[in-house]
């Protein structure tokens, strides 16, 4: 006669079995889908293989279908972190190119497992107190079962990602998604932590896992009467762990868990264990529901504001939030992504769009969306004449309007552009953002959880939202085209700079073009043409490197150094430059951490300078010391100084220089070097009686 356990497992296994038929011929063929059939497909062979375990009588036997079991375990890994990196992401190529190699990992090392070590999935089977019978895991078992609960962990990790950073309508389409696989992989955790901590596999444990799957499975089949769950454009960040309440969880289970059970152990067990667990499984997945449900949360908010007498809005609270969010946000992408987020949790809305207004003024440009994706905003039939139209109207009309009352012709294109999500979500609403006279887009909500209908002071802060938007708009706008205008500025002077250098080799080339033909046969012109030439050509080579270093990060490799013995070599041809005296004070310093050829180069361009600045029988000083867990190098000369208000402004920038010939960009090459090293330049100067440059390097302890 068939046991319960048997009888859950193949149970499970029709309802996984049913869900995988029913996704694979009704849902459009993508790569989620796929690997979703994929998945429920293994979990099936699974449900099915441990049925015949639990359900055979003889020892060999049940081992036989327990090892095809693992088998299909295996694969269970890899395919279920697939879908998790895929699921409901617009960017999960980014997340399958960088998990890729652990990706490969997670197939290859249990499925070898399972392959080339079958003999050490379990060592023997032993006869429990009820009856049944437990089989004690091997090596390869053990492994196994570990890489499982480790994956298990990152999959919620990324389920979790991916629900908390959809909002709106896109949240309400894969709730019941996350949930039913959150109730399964949190279950399998459970009885794979159990597995490892009694080296051991009790059928008992699987009916938990068959239970879990029947639970999930009827969560997800809710899930599929939403349109739209698999066609999602959520964009998590790349951060594994940071801010994962699963991580958390995670670790706090694992700690008590051993703890709960050898206090079971202690106490000669629980027969009615997983009947218990089961029913507490119930209870934990309802609690669930009930607290994501944003009908529910709403409820509760509007109980506590009637009963005690709090307001609609905590409007500091809302408008502090809103401007620290928005202020935050560089792009036009990012704000409106953040508005449209803000605008969802504020009014307790599922769907909200802003559509931003062309150069024109004839089309509106899909910008972010809690439901719309770009491919289906793109497929919105838009004409020109009724978007004009539109425009007209708002430019007019700056307050909110509810478009699903309205009977204006331009009011059809705007529910055109927001299409209805629910029956019974109350009506839509625009929200236009204007920015002065100039109309900037639109704001558009709808499907209000509940249906709740808006009142004047929703209208009152949605114009506040609006205009604080616009506004934002603005300055993003103004920003992106002032630093156009700085990058503009910085081209035209790298290319002045470059192109009177170019011009100067050019006119040298040219020159010496010219003479070739008369004095072609003479060996002194061509011995010292070819000798013009390697000049001019290195010249062309200096001053390309030196440019590029300005595309370039800077990479420096530290190496323990005498920073005295340093400077002395790079110097070694400096005292016998006439015209120019060069003092010396170095005081003993404890070897450094430093990259000494770019450390020279610092070093060699203040010589260079102060040589220029001094003239002829000018001084130069370098010194050396420590002060403070700072070693530190001073460059000081006797020269003409640098007049003030070069040095507060145009220093250390590119391009800025008081030199004839030169291209501004040593100092400012100084800087990033030094700055490298995680240390920092001082000047000191007085126009007419000379400059010291002290450059501070931190002393390695």
């Amino acid at each position: 006669m068939m046991n319960t356990p048997a009888i859950l497992a193949f149970v499970g296994a029709f309802f996984s079995g049913a869900l995988a038929f029913l996704v694979g011929w009704r849902e459009r063929s993508s790569l989620p889908h796929r690997v979703f059939v994929t998945g429920m497909a293994m979990l099936t062979m699974e449900s099915i293989f441990n049925g015949l375990s639990v359900g055979a009588t003889l020892p060999d036997e049940m081992e036989y279908w327990q090892g095809w079991a693992l088998t299909s375990l295996s694969f269970l890994p890899g395919i279920w972190l697939f879908f998790s990196l895929s699921y409901g992401r617009g960017n999960y190529r980014e997340f399958l190119k960088r998990w890729r190699f652990i990706l490969i990992l997670t197939f290859l090392i249990p499925i070898g497992l399972t392959i080339f070590f079958q003999e050490n999935l379990f060592t023997s089977a032993a006869a429990a107190k009820d009856g049944h019978w437990i089989f004690n895991l091997g090596i390869s078992g053990i492994i196994l079962n570990v890489l499982f609960l480790l994956v298990a962990v990152f999959v919620l990790i990324n389920l979790e990602k991916t629900f908390r950073s959809a909002v709106g309508t896109m949240r309400w389409r894969i709730k019941f998604m996350i949930l039913g696989l959150g109730v399964l992989f949190a279950v399998r955790i459970f009885t794979s932590s159990l597995v490892l901590l009694f080296h051991s596999i009790d059928p008992s444990w699987q009916a938990v896992n068959s239970g879990a799957l029947i639970v999930a499975c009827v969560l997800i089949l809710r899930s599929l009467f939403r349109s739209g769950h698999f066609e999602m454009d959520v964009y998590p960040s790349h951060s594994v762990l940071q801010g994962s309440i699963t991580a958390l969880l995670a670790g706090i289970y694992l700690f008590f868990i051993g703890i709960f059970a050898k206090l079971v152990t202690f106490g000669g067990g629980d027969t009615a264990f997983t009947l218990k667990a089961f029913f507490i499984l119930v209870a934990l997945v309802l609690l669930t529901i009930l607290l994501l449900s944003d009908r529910m949360r709403l409820q509760t908010s509007r109980f506590i504001s009637r009963h005690f007498q709090r307001p609609l809005y905590d409007y500091r609270t809302v408008w502090r939030k809103f401007t620290e969010v928005t202020a935050a946000c560089l792009t036009q992408k990012e704000l409106c992504h953040a508005a449209v987020k803000l605008t969802t949790d504020v009014f307790q809305v599922l769907s909200v769009t802003i559509w931003l207004a062309d150069e024109k003024k004839e089309q509106l440009v899909f910008a972010a969306s809690t439901f719309l994706s770009e491919a289906k905003a793109k497929a919105l039939d838009q004409k020109n004449s009724d978007i004009i139209e539109m425009f007209a109207a708002l430019q007019k009309h700056h307050e909110p309007v509810d478009i699903d009352s309205s009977k204006e012709s331009w009011a059809a294109t705007l529910r055109q552009c927001h299409p209805d999500e629910f029956r019974r979500g109350g009506n839509r609403i625009c929200v236009p953002m204007v920015a002065g006279d100039e109309m900037l887009g639109v704001i558009i909500l709808g499907d209000r959880v509940g249906g709740v209908p808006f009142s004047w002071q929703d209208f009152d802060l949605l114009k506040c939202v609006g205009d604080q938007v616009a506004a934002n708009l603005l300055n993003v706008r103004l920003s992106q085209k002032l630093l156009e205008a700085k990058e503009l500025e910085a081209f035209q002077t790298m290319s002045t700079f470059f192109v009177h250098d170019l011009k100067n080799a050019a006119s040298t080339l040219n020159l010496m073009l010219q003479n070739l033909p008369v004095h072609f046969d003479d060996p002194a012109f061509r011995e010292d043409a070819l000798r013009g030439t390697a000049k001019t050509v290195a010249h062309i080579n200096r001053l390309i490197e030196r440019l590029s270093l300005l595309r370039h990060e800077l990479k420096i490799k530290p190496a323990e150094a005498d920073l005295n013995e340093s400077i002395s070599k790079s110097l070694a041809d400096w005292e016998k430059i006439s015209g120019v005296s060069l003092a010396k004070n170095f005081q003993p310093l404890p070897k450094l951490f430093f990259d000494s050829e770019q450390l020279l180069k610092v070093v060699t361009n203040l010589v260079l300078n102060a040589k220029e600045a001094v003239g002829p029988d000018g001084e130069i000083r370098i010194a050396t010391s420590r002060k403070d867990g700072w070693a530190i190098l001073s460059v000081s000369d006797n020269g003409c100084g640098i007049k003030p208000e070069f040095l507060n402004r145009s220093l250390f920038r590119p391009f800025q220089t008081t030199k004839k010939n030169g291209l501004g960009i040593g100092m400012f090459q100084s800087k990033m070097i030094v700055e490298a090293h995680k240390g920092r330049i001082e000047v000191e100067s007085e126009p007419g009686r000379g400059t010291t440059f002290r450059i501070y390097l931190p002393l390695q302890k």
